[in-house]
């Protein structure tokens, strides 16, 4: 079973501004060329939060966040790294062939309850979360925030090695097609695993880049089958953005209510056929 897609025209400003407004400041990693073949090629990179795809007008987002995964499992040096005001921008030797991951992982951790009539909020890891007893509160939920940002690079023939989920909060397990193998006209099935398993229900969005040149941005949107799988068809070639979130009841965590939301946002190219 396949998931339920749609694509989205929206003929009115009034309704183009509503569906921007819900990914106002929108993050991103973006590589100047995603497939590439030869001794050791360089690529670089842009990385930032933008209200418009792909141009830098909010703020950077930290290189030093951004981790680099080879196709051996080794993780590889950025260059020229630079933080700016608006724009973060790095590169990278592609010396192995294969695929690799340029992923930014964050994990944090929220707490609330009401105390003598006064609602109290509290954020921080789960160590902290433990040390401050902060479980013997009456009343105190607990929510995990997961997100990753993520884009992908070849040299030469793609692989998944790099790939392969942690088992962590959201990801994609590339099973039936590749994120540098992706061409227009042709159906693309992504599997999202939350903690390693696959989920049901992730809410996803896709969405060329260069929205800021369009009055309608013309979405891909819908949700994940019962096997976790998303399928989806692009008529444009270009760089795309995708961005996938869930959020779910999840039972006890250190003897409190838990809940757990997950985020994964992913840039890729999709090349004409």
């Amino acid at each position: 079973m396949k998931s339920t897609i749609k694509t989205v025209v929206l003929g009115t400003a009034l309704l183009s501004v509503s569906v921007s407004s819900l990914f106002a400041h929108r993050a991103w990693i973006l590589p100047s060329t995603s497939v590439l073949s030869g001794d050791s090629p360089w690529v670089s990179f842009d990385a930032a939060i933008s209200n418009d795809l792909f141009f830098p007008n909010h703020h950077a987002m930290g290189t030093e966040s951004i981790k680099v995964i080879s196709p051996s499992g080794a993780e590889v040096e950025k260059q020229f790294e630079n933080d700016g005001h608006i724009r973060s921008s790095f590169e990278i030797q592609l010396e192995e062939k294969g695929t690799y991951l340029i992923n930014r992982d964050r994990l944090g951790y929220f707490a609330s309850w009401e105390e003598e009539g006064e609602a109290k909020r509290w954020r921080g890891d789960l160590e902290e979360f433990k040390a401050e007893g902060l479980a013997e509160k009456e009343g105190i939920e607990l929510t995990e925030s997961s997100s990753k940002t993520v884009t992908y690079v070849t040299n030469g023939a793609p692989d998944t090695k790099a790939l392969e989920p942690t088992g962590k909060g959201l990801e994609i397990k590339f099973t039936d097609s590749h994120p540098n193998d992706l061409f227009t006209g042709e159906e693309a099935t992504f599997t999202f695993v939350l903690d390693g398993k696959p989920v049901e229900g992730v809410e996803v969005f896709v969405q060329k880049g260069n929205d800021r040149f369009r009055d309608s941005p013309n979405p891909i949107e819908g949700l994940t089958t019962s096997e976790g799988t998303f399928s989806f068809t692009v008529e444009e070639a270009g760089r795309y953005w995708l961005t996938a979130s869930i959020s779910a009841e999840a039972g006890e965590k250190e003897g409190v209510p838990f809940k757990q939301r997950a985020s994964y946002t992913a840039t890729f190219e999709v090349l004409p056929l």
